[in-house]
């Protein structure tokens, strides 16, 4: 079934999970360069939306590159949640999601997120009462249930559906798992049969066999893809070439990741400010650089700027060196000779 976001249709669609403090602004356009059909805001709190925190304002900044794009709101009072989604349609995303699904526990615990698993007549009221403030679609993400004694997400998703939510993303898991054990995916093809809304399956897809084998067990009408992603941005590319083919992409060259890990500091600074780009790409660097041989000595280098052309000086060095190690290793020595590092561990 074709999902509808206003003017765009998206079939067999693959989505970027809204995550915190990863779904920014750098990383959607990153993984929409690379094949992701539809992106997410990082999650938003309703409550600093009502109190006019400007940070929560900032997390709604939306490029006109990144649509299609939904902003993701999450509380527990449904006048919050209405005055939110309210707000966020202003920014002019096309399509609002709810956040039923966040297991941490300083969102769960409260009553939001995942908690509503535990107070389904709540979550049916604030469906509804959003559905009905805003003129762009709503959709939602939860999870089974609250443990395995308490899944009940084909009753839920009939109920969304029933108040106007206009697709469901299921993570496989209940929030008891958080992200431990298997995901699993009979509960989405058994959600998928129940209700006539598109459906998007999400939970342990991290690599392109698991697409293609995510839409095939569970009939899903688009995957959803969140940690995989995060230390490898081209599965969107390689999940969709091997959909299309059946064939494995190649893995990206080394200059290959070095170009997009610099796209991505521009991306960056572009949006934070040179030294707070500089310094937040820092956790991104184990994924893009993962796996090359002494590698976590030329990160260290790298992570000790708060400014883009030193490391960009860097990257390019690396991208260019016929022998990384040696290069890697003359970086290790120019620090130790200068008092700067006293030892550093390889992963």
């Amino acid at each position: 079934m074709p999902i509808q976001f206003g003017t765009y249709t998206i079939e067999n669609g693959l989505f970027l999970a809204p995550m915190e403090s990863v779904t920014d602004y750098p990383f959607r356009m990153i993984c929409k360069e690379l094949g992701a059909d539809v992106v997410y805001s990082e999650f938003i709190s309703s409550e600093a939306l009502v109190r006019d925190a400007e940070k929560a304002f900032r997390k709604m900044t939306i490029k006109d590159a990144e649509h299609p794009i939904g902003i993701q709101i999450y509380g527990n009072r449904v006048e919050a949640m209405v005055k939110a989604a309210q707000l966020a349609e202003e920014k002019g995303p096309d399509f609002i999601d709810i956040n039923f699904g966040c297991p941490v526990k300083k969102v769960a615990l409260k009553g939001a997120g995942a908690g509503l698993l535990r107070d389904v007549p709540l979550m049916i009221a604030i469906s509804k009462a959003v559905a009905r403030a805003v003129s762009v679609p709503v959709t939602a993400k939860t999870r089974l249930g609250w443990d395995a004694d308490s899944i009940q997400i084909v009753d839920i998703a009939q109920r969304l559906e029933e108040v106007g939510i206009e697709a469901l993303a299921i993570h496989a898991r209940t929030r008891a798992q958080g992200y431990k054990g298997r995901a699993d995916w009979d509960w989405i093809a058994r959600t998928k049969e129940a209700v006539d809304i598109p459906v998007i399956g999400n939970g342990d897809v991290t690599e392109p066999q698991h697409v293609k084998a995510m839409f095939e067990q569970t009939g899903c009408d688009a995957v959803m893809i969140g940690r995989g992603a995060v230390h490898n941005p081209w599965l969107f590319r390689s999940a969709k070439k091997y959909l299309q083919t059946g064939k494995e992409e190649a893995p990206p060259t080394l200059a290959e990741r070095i170009d997009i890990l610099k796209k991505h500091y521009l991306y960056a600074v572009e949006y934070k400010g040179e030294r707070k780009g500089v310094i937040e790409m820092r956790k991104h660097l184990s994924g893009y650089l993962k796996g090359l041989p002494h590698i976590a000595r030329f990160r260290l280098e790298l992570m000790q700027f708060d400014r883009i052309d030193p490391v960009f000086e860097r990257l390019e060095a690396l991208k260019e060196s016929k022998n990384y190690r040696d290069l890697v290793l003359s970086y290790q020595q120019s620090q130790v000779e200068a008092g700067q590092m006293e030892c550093a561990t390889d992963i």
